[in-house]
C-alpha cells in the first residue's frame, strides 16, 4: 500500500470517526459552556441512543406497528426501511430525555460544587448501564447497519480511486453526521436562541443580569446535547457492537478529550478537535492499533500542558 493510499484511507476513516467525536463534543461543550454543568452521564446518552436505535430498527417500521399510517404508502417514497424511522425517532426521544434531565437532575444542582454534579451524573450513568443490562442482558449485541436507506442500497461496497473498497454506508455516515453538525452550527450561529447560547458560554452571569430568561434556553441546550449524543449513538451502533459499557470508552472519554483540545464552550473548536482526534485515532488503528489510545491521550496531554484553555477556548469561560 502506497503512502498516498494509506493517507487517503486514514482520512476517510478519520472523517467518519471524527464526525462522531464532533457530535459528542458539541453536545457536551454547549452544556458545559452555557450552564457550567459537568455531565458525566453524556456517555450514557450515547449508549441509550444506540440501544434505542436497536429497538427501533428491530421493532418499528413505517409500514407496520406504531408508525403505521404516519407516511401514506411509504414504499413509494423509499421509506419502508426501519432505519429511516430510527433517524427521526432517536434524536426526538433523546431530546426529551435531555429536557427531563435538565429539569429534574441538572437544575437542582446549579450553583452547587462540581463534586455534587460529578457524583450525581456518574450515578445516573451507572443506573442507565444497569437498566440496559436488565433489559437487554450483559452480552454484546451485533451492530445494525441498514441494508437500504430511502430506497438506496447502502450495504454494497464502492471503489474509491487510490483507496480501494469502502462500504457505502460508512461513506453515508460521514455525510449524515456532517449535515447534522452543519445544522447545529447554523442553529447556534444564526438564530436568536443561538445568540443566547453563545453569550452564555462566554458569560452566563451577565446573561442573567441582562434579564434574559435562561431556564428555557437551558432546557433546550440540554435537549440538543442529548439529541446529538443519541444520534451519535445511533450512528455508532451501525459500525460497532453494542454493550452496556459502550458509553464510557466510545463516548464519554472522546467527548471530554474533544473539549479539552477545543476549549470549553467553543462549538467551532469542538468540530475541529473532533475531526483532529478522529483522524489521529483512525490513523493509529490502521498503522499500529495497539498504540491508538496511547498516542491519542499523549496528543491531548501535550495540548493540555502547552495550551490549557484549548485551541479555541479562552482562559475563562462562562464567568
Amino acid at each position: 500500500m502506497s503512502a498516498l493510499t494509506t493517507a487517503l484511507t486514514i482520512l476517510i476513516s478519520g472523517l467518519q470517526q471524527g464526525a462522531i467525536f464532533a457530535l459528542l463534543g458539541i453536545g457536551l461543550t454547549i452544556i458545559l459552556g452555557t450552564m457550567e454543568f459537568l455531565n458525566l452521564a453524556h456517555g450514557a446518552l450515547y449508549m441509550l441512543g444506540a440501544y434505542l436505535g436497536l429497538v427501533v430498527t428491530q421493532r418499528i417500521d413505517l409500514t407496520n406497528g406504531w408508525l403505521l399510517g404516519i407516511v401514506p404508502n411509504p414504499h413509494a417514497f423509499g421509506l419502508g426501511m426501519e432505519f429511516t424511522a430510527a433517524i427521526v425517532v432517536v434524536p426526538v426521544v433523546m431530546f426529551f430525555v435531555g429536557v427531563l434531565m435538565e429539569r429534574f437532575v441538572a437544575r437542582p444542582l446549579y450553583g452547587r460544587g462540581e463534586v455534587d454534579q460529578l457524583l450525581i451524573t456518574f450515578g445516573l450513568a451507572i443506573i442507565a448501564q444497569e437498566l440496559i443490562k436488565q433489559l437487554f442482558g450483559p452480552d454484546p449485541k451485533a451492530s445494525y447497519a441498514p441494508s437500504k436507506l430511502v430506497g438506496i442500497n447502502v450495504s454494497q461496497n464502492v471503489s474509491i480511486p487510490l483507496v480501494g473498497s469502502f462500504t457505502t454506508w460508512r461513506l453515508i455516515i460521514i455525510g449524515l453526521t456532517i449535515v447534522t453538525i452543519a445544522v447545529t452550527f447554523l442553529l447556534i450561529k444564526r438564530t436568536d436562541f443561538g445568540l443566547v447560547v453563545q453569550a452564555g458560554t462566554r458569560d452566563s452571569e451577565m446573561v442573567r443580569l441582562l434579564g434574559i430568561k435562561i431556564s428555557r434556553s437551558n432546557m433546550a441546550v440540554f435537549g440538543i446535547g442529548a439529541a446529538l449524543a443519541g444520534f451519535a449513538g445511533l450512528v455508532g451502533g451501525t459500525i460497532i457492537s453494542l454493550n452496556p459499557l459502550m458509553g464510557l470508552d466510545n463516548a464519554l472519554l472522546p467527548a471530554f478529550l474533544t473539549i479539552v483540545v477545543a476549549g470549553a464552550g467553543s462549538v467551532v473548536g469542538a468540530i475541529v478537535a473532533g475531526f483532529i482526534l478522529g483522524i489521529i485515532f483512525a490513523g493509529m488503528q490502521i498503522l499500529a492499533a495497539q498504540w491508538s489510545y496511547i498516542i491519542l491521550f499523549g496528543f491531548v496531554a501535550v495540548i493540555l500542558l502547552t495550551k490549557p484553555e484549548g485551541l479555541f477556548g479562552s482562559v475563562e469561560v462562562g464567568r
